[in-house]
């Protein structure tokens, strides 16, 4: 990422951190696109207002060196700003400010374009935990979890996750049975009542860690 907002990067960075996205940050645009050179990048997000060099005229430079998909995050809002980026090779234009929650899907649409298909796993396994979609079941330690449909949404996405720390509002966006309007407070309790469920199971430990500030942890 190319981001002279140090505040701004950081809280990206930390948000996609969440979904297994790494991202490697600079505020030089000289000096992001000699690490275009260092390594195999999977995608650039890209701010305009830059120190050294305005980031439309970067563009050019990027695309002489790299086919890397470029999604622009600016808050210049100008329609030829946005107009002059995608014609000099942006793949997608995200203006300032927007939710971390929206530029994750378009990273994640766009990897998805470019990167070849592969046929899911029916049932995913993870450590004590078993996932069966098609059933809508989920097995702790070989044994039946009885849960409700939202208990299910959000359990199993902490459990496709695979230990990343996960925004209250994501289980919200994730699932078709809880309510957009649903409370932060609400994620809260339903995820309360899975670690009573699992705790009957096995109460020597905590499975479900609290991340301050954020949401949770399958752990």
């Amino acid at each position: 990422m190319i981001e002279d907002d140090l505040e701004l990067a950081q809280i990206i960075t930390d948000y996609l951190a969440s979904y297994d996205i790494e991202v490697t940050n600079t505020d030089s645009p000289y000096n992001g696109l000699s690490m275009l050179s260092l390594k195999d990048y999977k995608l650039l997000i890209l701010d305009l207002t830059l120190p050294e060099i305005d980031g439309l005229e970067l563009i050019p430079k990027i695309r002489a060196k790299s086919d890397i998909p470029i999604i622009i995050s600016s808050a210049r809002d100008d329609i030829l700003d946005k107009v002059m980026g995608l014609e000099r090779g942006a793949d997608d234009y995200l203006p300032k400010p927007y939710n971390p929650r929206e530029l994750q899907a378009r990273i994640k649409a766009i990897l998805k374009r470019i990167t070849p298909n592969s046929k899911p796993e029916e049932n995913v396994k993870k450590s004590n935990f078993t996932l069966k979609e098609d059933d809508m079941q989920i097995y702790f330690k070989d044994q039946l979890l009885n849960l409700t449909l939202a208990e299910f949404d959000i359990l199993k996405l902490m459990i496709q996750r695979n230990g990343a720390v996960i925004a209250r509002e994501d289980f919200i966006y994730a699932s078709d049975h809880i309510e957009d309007d649903s409370s932060l407070k609400n994620i809260d309790v339903m995820v309360s009542r899975i670690r009573s469920k699992i705790s009957k199971i096995d109460n020597s430990r905590t499975y479900i860690k609290s991340v301050r500030g954020i949401g949770y942890q399958l752990i």
